[in-house]
């Protein structure tokens, strides 16, 4: 009898393909769930993602492929979660399935705007799933290079270290290198607020800031993500570890990066709603701006720079004059 762990995938964007990539060069078996059926007879014909990744070729005939969640998660045991945190609950709506007895791991990089949590706390508050069986992956990795077999590193948390390990032997290979920690909600946190600050450094090159203001930006902008995350979720952690910091180097730096794209756009004049036409994907820190806002007006850290990205995305203020007055707050 096969005893090994069966593995459900939930999203059809690059995160979504990068993942089912990585497990099916270790699994014989993975449910993939997408909402396009064009994209679903796509794979199965042609053995590669029409709109992501479109790179990667996969062995269909380990793939087993439906656009009906509930299907995909019925027999799984390992869930992963890969979707826009503006869509989860949408998706989450079609449930019929319970999910008590599943092991969830998010590769969100987001907040749930309906209930302004992170994935992780909505799944523990919303669905009743005991903290030990909720995970994060995260970075620093983009899909992108995932997909050219380029070296990358993920970082796997989870409170219960074995499940942790189960996911990262499956995820690894030679040219994916996984750490694990049980910082759930750190390393979940980091993972929403790079994208922010991403954002910040593309609005900063979209305004002709060079690289060394942009040293500078990323600089302050790790030493706040460090009081935002100690003031949600209090625990020993060193900032400077890959999962934050690198997480957040790459995400700023990286050609890769949407959302750094997003805010080059923004810092160019675009518009937020003509910015995010022009862009084939989601930037989640669109949406993740406004939850890190929120929160943070209980919260109360220390945060010019998500001050910044919000007056300019939210507030319709001009970007080169709140640069300007945030240039004059870093140190």
């Amino acid at each position: 009898m096969d005893t090994s762990p069966k593995f459900a995938v939930i999203g059809g964007g690059s995160w979504a393909t990068a993942i089912v990539k990585m497990l099916t060069e270790n699994v014989e078996s993975v449910n993939w769930y997408m909402r396009s059926i064009y994209a679903i007879e796509h794979i199965k014909k042609q053995e590669h993602n029409p709109n992501y990744l479109s790179s990667v070729e996969f062995e269909t005939q380990k793939l087993k492929l439906s656009n009906d969640i509930n299907e995909t998660i019925q027999e799984a045991d390992y869930l992963i979660f890969a979707i826009p945190s503006a869509f989860l609950k949408r998706e989450l709506d079609n449930l019929q399935v319970p999910l008590e007895d599943k092991i969830i791991f998010s590769a969100i990089k987001g907040i749930v705007p309906e209930s302004s949590l992170i994935v992780g706390e909505h799944f523990e508050e919303y669905y009743n799933i005991p903290y030990e069986n909720i995970g994060v992956i995260t970075g620093p990795c983009h899909a992108e290079e995932v997909a050219l077999e380029r070296l990358s590193y993920l970082t796997i948390a989870c409170a219960d270290e074995k499940k942790a390990e189960v996911l990262a032997k499956h995820l690894g290979s030679d040219y994916i290198t996984c750490k694990i920690t049980d910082d759930v909600t750190g390393t979940e946190y980091a993972a929403v607020l790079k994208n922010i600050y991403a954002i910040a450094a593309g609005i900063a090159h979209g305004l002709g800031y060079g690289d060394n203001f942009q040293s500078v930006l990323m600089s302050n902008a790790i030493r706040e993500m460090k009081k935002f995350i100690k003031k949600v979720h209090k625990m020993k952690r060193n900032i400077n570890d890959s999962a934050y910091l690198g997480d957040l180097l790459v995400t700023g730096y990286s050609v890769f990066s949407r959302n750094r794209m997003f805010g080059n756009m923004i810092g160019k004049g675009y518009t937020v709603k003509s910015a995010q036409m022009e862009m084939s994907m989601i930037a989640e820190g669109y949406y993740a701006t406004e939850s890190a806002y929120k929160i943070n007006k209980v919260k109360r850290a220390k945060t010019p720079i998500i001050n910044a990205v919000y007056a300019i995305l939210y507030e319709g203020k001009n970007p080169k004059k709140v640069f300007k007055k945030l240039a004059d707050k870093l140190d």
